[in-house]
């Protein structure tokens, strides 16, 4: 647009920029804890429920996925960047991981006042087995995540896009392969 103010372009590009963040880590939580939520209703053969586990299941992946967008904004974890990839991943998850937890319990307390209980009743109905079990999946859902956005974060957004889905870029990173001693 042809005398558009310049900070205004800049927001309006990383408004965009945000938006598409929160969606993909969105679409990846929601697929994983909406697989998580069939299993749940599979073993306990509970499927009365289904819209509502399915709804809860992407809710929780637009909090999640906005919780770890707050946490980048934070800078968690940019102390761990120089380390080798692997490292980083499972850092951030981690992290991230304690991070998301922390609103669970913020979320679970936050219930407990607006229906006219206590804090401490939140921690009272709380299961160690099922807080466990949630951190489990939370941290192994978000090592391949992280895993890709430290891949992102060092190749760039565009390479990291074009070498995800755009066909034979792969074959463009040159591998090297050790020389035989034969």
């Amino acid at each position: 647009m042809i005398g558009e103010n310049p900070r205004r372009a800049g927001l309006k590009r990383k408004v965009i920029h945000e938006f598409v963040e929160l969606a993909e880590i969105s679409l990846y939580l929601a697929f994983i804890f909406c697989a998580v939520a069939t299993y749940k209703m599979l073993l306990l053969d509970e499927f009365r429920f289904a819209y509502f586990n399915y709804g809860t299941a992407l809710i929780n992946a637009l909090v999640v996925a906005k919780v770890i967008l707050i946490g980048e904004a934070a800078h968690l974890g940019k102390k761990q960047e120089a380390q080798p990839l692997f490292l980083s991943a499972i850092y951030k998850a981690f992290l991230f991981g304690v991070l998301t937890f922390g609103f669970h319990v913020v979320e679970e307390a936050i219930k407990q006042l607006v229906h006219g209980g206590r804090i401490a009743a939140a921690f009272q109905s709380v299961r160690i087995d099922d807080v466990l079990a949630r951190c489990v999946v939370i941290f192994g859902t978000f090592l391949p995540l992280f895993g890709f956005l430290e891949l992102r974060r060092v190749i760039g957004d565009e390479e990291f896009h074009k070498l995800l889905f755009r066909r034979g870029a792969a074959q463009s990173y040159s591998t090297t392969k050790p020389a035989n001693d034969e």
